[in-house]
Parts: C-alpha cells; structure tokens; sequence
C-alpha cells in the first residue's frame, strides 16, 4: 500500500488550506516534507485566485520538529551535506515567510522546534488552549540556528535568549505573552476563530496586503529614521494610490460600497 501524501492542499473559494499529513509522526520534518512546503507556497503565492492561506497540521499536533529518521541521517552526514540540509530548510521558512498572500496558522498540540519556526513565519497565528511551543534544539547538542531570524523577530532577542538557551517548552497563553501567537481559543473554537480571520483578511485588497507585507521587509531592514527609509515608504503609498486597486478602494469608501475585491467574494475571487 501506498504512503499517503505527507502534504494536502485544499481550495476552498478564495482560500487554500495547506495541511501537513503525517498525524503518525505528529507531522514531524523530513526532507519529502520541506520539499512539498516549499512547493506548494511558492505556487500558492503566485496564484492570483488564492486571496488567503491556512497552514495547518492534521491528527493530535501542528508540527513535533525534526523527524527521527531525518535527524538519523543528519547524523551521518558531513559538514557541506548538513549545510545543504539546513539550507532546504532555510528556502522552505523563506518561501512561507516571504508568501505575497496572508498565511494563518491553525496550532493544536505540540508546535516545537521547526514547528515553532515554522508558527514564526506565518502572520497570523490562532493557538488552541493546549498547544504547545519551543525551540528545543539546543537539548540535543544543536542550536536553532535556522528558525532563529524569525523567532528573534517575533519575540525580539530578550525573550529568544530564554528559550533558545534552555530549550523549554511553553504553553499557548506565555506564547500570547511574548507575541509568538495572536489569539487562544480552546481547540473546539480554532476552525471559527480561522474563519473569523479569514473574513477579516478577504475585506482588504490582495494587492495591498502583498505589498503591506513586503513594506514591513522593508521597514525591518533599513536603518529607522533616514531619508531611504522615508523614500522607500512615501514610494509604497504613492504606488497605491495610483493603482487601479487604490482607487477603487477609495471610491467604495466615499461612495458607502463594498469594493470590487470584497463583492467578488462568493465567486471564488
């Protein structure tokens, strides 16, 4: 019998889910794994049909981290091998982080090591009561070398020494408090909590929110307070508000309509 697809991708109107199916090994990494992922979001991201994406993990957790067997063959490899082991990893954080659409993270149960890396690239982040969170590479002699730019960014540097260092894993209300999740709910409100966002989310424009995410790479990168930085951002409104998706905004706005992205809504658009 056939191993069953480690990744599912389903189209919902406007929406695409993208779960992670290895519920048997709590969905942990493995190289067939990273390789769909990255895929998928690098098609997903070019697809102009697809307004939103959920990231999902099926069966009792999001993402455990690192698959034994993964790890096994690490073990084996040398120096120049781990590094383009570690750098398939790095594209497939990369490709999520930097995906043109909204991604929101649906999290139950453990959500550890790049389960955790995986919560940081994502820009919404729904958690139920029970999950859990860590970046635990350091308990097995590494370090979280890979996940940590997005995690530092997430939770800023005070907050990452903590739990880069000791390798301790948290619950889903001290990940609110650090900023590592937005929301709680218990596990039987995630799929409402999801939706609600995603409604959220399909009441702005495509255009802009894939620009909206591109100006915060752009803020992050360039020294606060200069004149590029300043240019840079004078640059992104301006090109908003000349495109045709601007100004149709803004005259839905005045005219007390909704916009022609939001109407288009329950024809798939």
């Amino acid at each position: 019998m056939s191993e069953p697809d480690p990744l599912l991708v389903r189209r919902d109107g406007p929406i695409a889910t993208v779960t992670m199916n290895r519920p048997e090994r709590h969905n942990a990494f493995d190289e067939t794994l990273i390789e769909a992922l990255t895929a998928a979001f690098a098609e997903l991201g070019e697809d102009p049909s697809v307004r939103a994406v959920v990231l999902a993990g099926a069966g009792a957790s999001f993402s455990a981290g690192a698959d034994v067997g993964w790890m096994r063959r690490a073990a084996e490899y040398g120096e120049e091998e781990n590094r383009a082991d570690a750098r398939r990893l790095a594209a497939m954080l990369k490709t999520i982080d930097e995906c043109p659409k909204p991604v929101v993270a649906r999290v139950q149960g453990a959500a550890l090591g790049g389960g955790t890396g995986l919560v940081a690239v994502c820009d919404i982040v729904i958690a139920g009561r029970r999950a859990s969170f860590g970046t635990t590479e350091v308990r097995l002699g590494l370090a979280a070398a890979v996940i940590s730019p997005f995690v530092l960014r997430a939770i800023g540097p005070r907050q990452a020494r903590r739990l880069l260092l000791t390798g301790e894993r948290i619950g889903a209300e001290r990940a609110l408090a650090i900023g590592l999740v937005h929301e709680v709910v218990e596990e039987s409100e995630l799929d409402a909590k999801v939706d609600a966002v995603l409604d959220q989310l399909l009441a702005g424009g495509p255009e802009a929110q894939a620009a909206s995410k591109e100006l915060i790479r752009i803020v992050l990168a360039m020294p606060q307070g200069g004149s590029l930085l300043t240019e840079a951002t004078v640059g992104v409104i301006a090109a908003r508000r000349a495109s045709v998706e601007g100004k149709e905004g803004l005259r839905a706005f005045l005219e007390k309509r909704a916009p022609a992205w939001r109407a288009r809504r329950g024809g798939g658009g």
